[in-house]
């Protein structure tokens, strides 16, 4: 299948029987240019799963694909994925220019291109003729926005964030998650999407896997989550019940 398949993946952290079971016989699928948020509190296992995506966490058992090709063995360097965290982890001595063209420094690109680049996706960001402006000086807003634009300049072909907007206050997260889900559409980027804010889920999303406990519960469009949970767990955890 084209775009991202997980199967049957689980994640453990320790040996034996102090092990730690962090995913436990996970299955999904992210079709290529879809937008897939994984949802649940915290130490459900979500950001542990993305970092399997990713190859920064080994497989207890399972596979990760790629367009049908097997991932195992694979450096993160060479899986050709995006990764954005919470804390944007810009680089304080790089104006913004030079931040979102950072990975683009090492594709066949002249520098007229490289601009073009970085100033079309400053645009699609908001930040529009903020290239020579100091990281430190920016927003926590502004800066995930830089973040993100540095994310998408590669052209990745899976995106992975992981709590993007968790650091920010509730207002700025709400109207961010929107410019989020634009740029993402826009660009047609494969996206897995870590929050525990379902609402925040339900605006970048175009669906949601709920997950608790290492266990993924539901896999569904947001509006289903909410007129169709599939169990009192996710109808609870969605405040849908008491």
């Amino acid at each position: 299948m084209a775009g991202l398949e997980v199967r049957d993946v689980s994640v453990r952290y320790g040996a034996g029987v102090a092990g730690v079971t962090a995913v436990d016989d996970v299955s999904l699928t992210v079709a290529p240019g879809e937008v897939l948020a994984l949802l649940g509190p915290s130490g459900c296992g979500k950001s542990s799963l993305l970092r399997a995506v990713a190859g920064l966490e080994p497989l207890a058992g399972g596979q990760v694909r790629y367009d049908g090709a097997d991932l195992a063995g694979l450096p993160v360097h060479k899986r050709r994925f995006g990764l954005m965290f919470q804390d944007g982890q810009l680089f304080p001595h790089r104006d913004v220019r030079r931040n979102v063209a950072y990975g683009l420094e090492t594709l066949p690109l002249t520098r007229q291109e490289r601009d073009e680049r970085v100033a079309g996706l400053l645009d699609l960001v908001g930040l529009a003729g903020y290239e020579q402006r100091a990281v430190p000086t920016l927003s926590g807003g502004e800066q995930q926005r830089v973040a993100l634009a540095r994310a998408l300049a590669p052209r990745p072909r899976l995106l992975l964030l992981d709590e993007p907007l968790s650091a920010l206050d509730r207002q700025l997260r709400e109207r961010l998650a929107g410019e989020v889900r634009a740029a993402l559409v826009e660009t047609g980027t494969t996206t897995v999407f870590v929050t525990h804010d379902h609402a925040e889920a339900s605006a970048v999303a175009d669906r949601v896997g709920v997950m608790d406990r290492g266990r993924l519960l539901q896999v569904a469009a947001p509006e289903e989550l909410r007129t169709a949970p599939a169990s009192d767990r996710v109808a609870e955890f969605l405040g849908l019940r008491a």
